[in-house]
């Protein structure tokens, strides 16, 4: 293909040829008149890819998928899923594809990334949708994937938004467009439950085997690779999720079939970051009963990896009565990588490093956790600017942090133990952000994206590549969403 690159990238399609049971050959929808919205040109980069021949009109078409290199082979995959807590045996790529694999680092399955398009037409999983997607939601996901990528947290990247030229009918006619998504792999727990229902072992041990050498090679060298894998597994999603929840992160969907086997953030339909600290913020508007709500991501983390067990029980142990034992073993070890993580990333964001376990020191930093969750709870608390306030505060000045909560007795008791302790106001302002995605200026942005005008859009990108880096002239991305806002749903786009 012209403007590849091909001393360092070459197309594969391993998924598709290692694991034919588990996709479907298909080839993306035309798009009338595609038209480049935003291209990450520093991703295209780390690929191999040209930013000029992608931004021509082959290159454009490549995005789109109706030109894609002769080595491509483009599959809608196929894999299961609890959705909201009920099992469908059959999803899969309704309006997905994957083109293949690119090389970042030779040929080696560790270095390669899924190049998919989401939005690219019906598939044969299609079911009753129109396989197609709109400009809004595929901005949404490129624009949050992209703030998490430099908030540091594991995450599906988006390489381009190309507007299809075709209108597609939601509530009323919006423009199409198709997200070009980049990630270690798609692999997710219900593709593990696909292969597992089939009951055909060889392709279970086939799909495990592909997903130890993509993300977990040292898995392989174990005594027993499975159970290995799903030890991995299990510390990857304790580690993200508890990022997650650091940052103020509700995913919105936590279907077994949006959990990555690499331990990646994939999906961003329903989801948002919180304004006002709640425990029991739900930002999907199909989330009713709160299933997914902030505080119960990590106990619907714990529930997926038990179904991910459950699916690898016939390979951890030939006797699956006997495979019950390691595998309830390893999720135990969950709750406690979490604690751990979660802990660690508290004290942290409190400015304050870590102490052996079980010292008097430890203690206080978990009570000091716990101190300052509760002058959360206790009334309306911007999440994002009062950890970033108390840098201010680790410096000698609590003003602002002091004037966000309720009980100011309750504050600064808890404040002068703080204190104490010698909070490090550098390391807090490495890893509390100053810019999230704020709801009201992604929702303004993406308004105007809709109705022609990215500069809004672009902007914001901008602001959210340097989180942590304050800057004169930007306090309008730094405050919360005014009253006028009201409660915030956010939709799945289909």
């Amino acid at each position: 293909m012209t403007g590849v690159a091909e001393s360092t990238v070459s197309f594969h399609s391993l998924f598709a040829q290692e694991l034919p049971e588990l996709s479907v050959p298909w080839q993306a929808e035309e798009a009338p008149e595609p038209r480049l919205l935003v291209l990450n040109e520093a991703l295209a980069g780390e690929l191999g890819l040209e930013p000029a021949f992608l931004r021509s009109p082959g290159g454009t078409k490549f995005l789109v998928g109706n030109e894609v290199p002769q080595d491509a082979a483009p599959v809608a995959m196929a894999y299961a899923g609890h959705q909201f807590g009920g099992y469908s045996p059959l999803l899969g790529d309704g309006r997905a594809l994957l083109l293949g694999e690119l090389s970042l680092h030779g040929r080696t399955p560790g270095g390669l990334r899924d190049v998919h398009l989401k939005g690219s037409g019906r598939t044969p999983f299609a079911r009753a949708g129109d396989g197609r997607a709109v400009v809004g939601p595929m901005l949404r996901e490129y624009l949050v994937s992209e703030a998490m990528h430099a908030l540091g947290i594991p995450t599906t990247r988006s390489l381009a938004v190309v507007a299809t030229g075709r209108p597609v009918r939601r509530e009323t006619m919006l423009p199409g467009a198709v997200l070009v998504r980049v990630a270690a792999s798609h692999l997710r727990v219900g593709t593990f439950q696909y292969a597992r229902a089939t009951d055909n072992i060889d392709l279970l041990r086939r799909l495990a085997d592909h997903a130890i050498a993509r993300h977990y090679p040292a898995a392989g060298k174990a005594g027993n690779p499975y159970l290995a894998l799903f030890r991995s597994v299990v510390e990857a999603q304790a580690s993200l999720v508890a990022q997650w929840m650091l940052v103020g992160f509700v995913h919105g969907v936590m279907n077994t079939d949006n959990m990555t086997i690499s331990g990646e953030t994939i999906d961003y339909g329903p989801c948002a970051f919180m304004d006002t600290f709640n425990p029991a913020a739900v930002y999907s508007s199909i989330d009713t009963g709160g299933r997914y709500a902030y505080a119960n991501q990590p106990v619907v983390a714990e529930w997926n990896l038990a179904r991910l067990a459950e699916s690898l029980l016939p390979l951890i142990d030939e006797d699956q009565e006997r495979a019950v034992e390691p595998a309830v073993a390893a999720l135990g070890e969950f709750r406690r990588r979490y604690s751990d993580a979660w802990t660690a990333g508290m004290s942290a964001k409190l400015g304050l490093r870590g102490h052996p376990e079980g010292s008097p020191e430890a203690e206080e930093v978990s009570r000091l956790v716990d101190g300052v969750i509760a002058l959360l709870k206790d009334g309306p608390v911007d999440y994002t600017r009062f950890f970033r306030s108390l840098g201010e505060a680790a410096r000698g000045n609590t003003r602002a942090a002091r004037g966000m909560v309720l009980d100011l007795a309750a504050f600064d008791a808890w404040a002068e133990r703080w204190r104490a302790m010698g909070p490090d106001a550098a390391l807090m302002d490495g890893v509390n952000p100053v810019y999230i995605p704020r709801n009201h200026l992604v929702e303004e942005a993406l308004a105007a994206a809709t109705a022609g005008d990215l500069a809004p859009f672009r902007r914001l990108v901008a602001v959210l590549s340097e989180p942590y880096k304050g800057r004169p002239g930007l306090e309008r991305y730094e405050e919360g969403a005014p009253e006028s806002f009201g409660d915030y749903l956010t939709f799945c786009g289909t």
